[in-house]
């Protein structure tokens, strides 16, 4: 902490000493010190830049390029302010304007305003271009590049970690460079300031010096010109510097190496080519014989540099390759190989065009709609889809998985259409025989010629994409419970939190763990029902947890609760609800055969009276078939779980509800009694 504090002061101290060297005049000896801090910052700058591997290793560039064009600026100031008061601006300067002009003022100047137009006009120009282009094709890659991580995503290729750290550099790499964009702007304005205080500086400078200073025209010239050109080059050469580090950063493509790496191995890659440029330059010699010292002594090194390459290429490839002897791997790259994909869905090869785009695969974006689909049935979010090609799978099966156990398969036509026959059979309409696989209902695959032939007869057609999505609709459903961990229903907790803070406080942990919360919606989901409305459920529970903490009778209560949600369920839109009932004499053999002990309530019927509860069973509900309505069975709310329980093997799909889940209002119809 107490680091990020200096680093943080140290910042803001630079900052107020821009802002001091505009305001209040500074001693010769502090101007020549700031001066090399300034030459040391631009060349640091340059040399970050070069051996950076992407654009965002140096993401903090553009507001240091702000920082620093100021601090050169507030420099420009102090020195200006300096020259025009006492004709001399330090040594620094004094130094670099002797050095350069060598007695010839002309020449100098001609020498600045040449590295004022390599800094505006090429440098400069040119990397606010490729920013400007480079933030435009940033942005619109965003959509593809956000896509192309939700396929992975989606496809078990990364882990919702990675997905995220993906995005965010998606997002860092559009900031960048539009700030790129804007701050490259700051260095043109430099340049153009550079080339107006150089212009300010000689032209009043002569002034002051004939006007104040009584010198003569040569003498005033003389000394202001000496000057006003140090100045404008130690200002210029810092900022030529931090232009083509600013260059640099914009057309860097990500690497594994830095640019000195990147430039030797690309350009060393064919030493032919260097023979035969080194084969030119010794022949140019021939050419004017007066270069030929010169050009033998080019050609030569160009000649040694690439047999030395190509002698380096030889070794390596020549190089016998040595077999490493096996070691241990890292422990947290085998703990990986023990991690399960709550959902997987693996294919054959032969079904690739599901999932690729490409080929006009929409899996992927189906996939997406399905979890938020359940999401607002089942009342929670399902965890990811892992979407993967098996090879040992026959190239037309797909199988999905949940928990790492396979819970349903199937096997799909891509060039037919699956066709459900409505009752009455057409017999112009053949295929191959097969099983819808979601609700196991007859079907054929059919081509596309007999495919309009089928919809005509009133079959229902669907396409292998909705057969697998329904497939998968349909097998989630089946095993929600199965997909509510504690994890999740942690999740729904801390949701729930955020807008009836009060009400989950009632419930966990004083009444409920998460662990008792996850066995009580895991109940309802094993009947499908949802748990999407969880404030009631946690008035429920808040109610019912300090009486008892069995799930399975908190589940019974919280479905009392949820009578309107059931009622809605099970009712037709128009006309009564048809229900089958139990008899006095089954639900009192169902209520003794109830055993109560210390770890909870089960049914210990007879088996022969469970046999010949379930035929009963099965003879009513085929009456159902006449009305044309769902099987639904009604019995009394002390025995219903354990009637459930006893059925849910045989009939899965058929709810059972008790008297007091089914609203007063439903107009209820018995057809039969068990």
């Amino acid at each position: 902490m107490l680091a990020v504090k200096a680093k943080d002061f140290a910042v803001l101290i630079g900052v107020l000493m821009i802002v001091i060297m505009l305001i209040i005049p500074l001693p010769g000896f502090l101007l020549d010190f700031l001066i090399i801090v300034n030459i040391l910052i631009a060349l640091m700058i340059l040399l970050v830049a070069m051996n950076a591997r992407e654009a965002l290793d140096f993401s903090v560039f553009p507001s240091l390029l702000l920082i620093v064009t100021l601090f050169r600026l507030g420099l420009n100031v102090s020195t200006t302010r300096s020259i025009l008061s006492n004709g001399y601006g330090g040594e620094v300067i004094a130094t670099f304007g002797d050095f350069v002009i060598g007695g010839n003022v002309l020449v100098g100047f001609v020498v600045f305003l040449i590295l004022v137009i390599i800094q505006f006009v090429v440098i400069t120009k040119g990397a606010e271009r490729v920013s400007e282009v480079s933030a435009r094709f940033t942005l619109d890659a965003m959509p593809g590049k956000q896509m192309a991580i939700d396929a992975d995503l989606n496809s078990g290729l990364i882990d919702d970690k990675e997905a995220q750290m993906r995005r965010r550099k998606i997002q860092s790499e559009a900031d960048f460079y539009g700030s790129m964009d804007g701050a490259s702007k700051f260095v043109k304005g430099d340049a153009i300031a550079g080339i107006i205080i150089v212009t300010i500086n000689l032209i009043f400078g002569i002034i002051i010096g004939v006007v104040q200073m009584g010198l003569p025209v040569g003498e005033a010239f003389q000394t202001f010109s000496l000057m006003t050109i140090g100045d404008g080059l130690v200002s210029q050469i810092p900022a030529l510097l931090i232009s083509t580090a600013t260059g640099i950063i914009v057309t860097r493509a990500v690497s594994d190496g830095n640019l000195g790496e990147d430039v030797i191995d690309q350009l060393g890659q064919n030493p032919s080519l260097l023979y035969i440029a080194g084969g030119i330059v010794f022949l140019l010699g021939f050419v004017s014989p007066p270069l030929i010292p010169v050009t033998m002594i080019i050609a030569g090194t160009a000649f040694f540099g690439a047999y030395t390459m190509r002698r380096n290429i030889r070794q390596a490839t020549e190089e016998p390759i040595m077999e490493e002897e096996p070691s241990m791997a890292p422990t947290e790259s085998v703990v990986s190989l023990l991690q399960i994909d709550s959902i997987e869905f693996e294919f054959g090869y032969g079904l690739i065009p599901l999932a690729d785009e490409s080929q006009g695969g929409d899996l992927l974006d189906r996939v997406v709609m399905i979890r938020r689909q359940l999401a607002l049935e089942l009342g929670f979010i399902l965890p990811t889809v892992r979407i993967r090609d098996h090879l040992q799978l026959s190239p037309n099966a797909y199988r999905i998985k949940v928990k790492g156990n396979v819970v349903a398969e199937g096997e799909l036509l891509l060039d037919h259409y699956l066709a459900m026959s409505p009752g009455i059979e057409d017999p112009e309409v053949y295929g191959i025989e097969t099983t819808e696989p979601a609700f196991g209902l007859p079907a054929l695959w059919i081509d596309e010629e007999t495919r309009t032939r089928a919809e005509m007869s009133g079959y229902t057609v669907v396409d292998p994409p909705s057969v697998v999505a329904t497939h998968l609709t349909e097998t989630l459903k089946k095993h929600a419970a199965d997909l509510l961990g504690r994890e999740e229903t942690k999740q729904l907790v801390e949701h729930l939190k955020e807008t009836h803070p009060v009400l989950v406080e009632d419930v966990t942990p004083s009444v409920l763990s998460i662990g008792e919360i996850q066995k009580v919606l895991r109940h309802l989901l094993q009947e499908n029902v949802s748990i999407r409305n969880l404030p009631l459920l946690f008035e429920t529970m808040a109610d019912y947890g300090k009486v008892t903490k069995d799930a399975e009778i908190l589940g019974e209560y919280c479905r009392q609760g949820l009578s309107r949600q059931l009622t809605d369920q099970v009712k037709p839109p128009e006309g009564p609800l048809y229900v089958v009932t139990l008899g006095g004499q089954t639900e009192q053999t169902v209520q003794d055969a109830v055993q109560k002990t210390e770890f909870g309530n089960y049914l210990a019927l007879d088996p022969e009276q469970a046999r010949e509860i379930i035929e009963r069973t099965g003879e009513q509900l085929s009456m159902f078939e006449r009305y044309g309505a769902s099987a639904v069975i009604l019995c009394s709310p002390t025995i219903r779980l354990f009637v459930r329980q006893l059925l849910e093997r045989y009939y899965p799909d058929v709810p059972v509800l008790a008297y007091n889940e089914l609203l007063s209002s439903v107009e209820v119809k018995s057809i039969g009694v068990i």
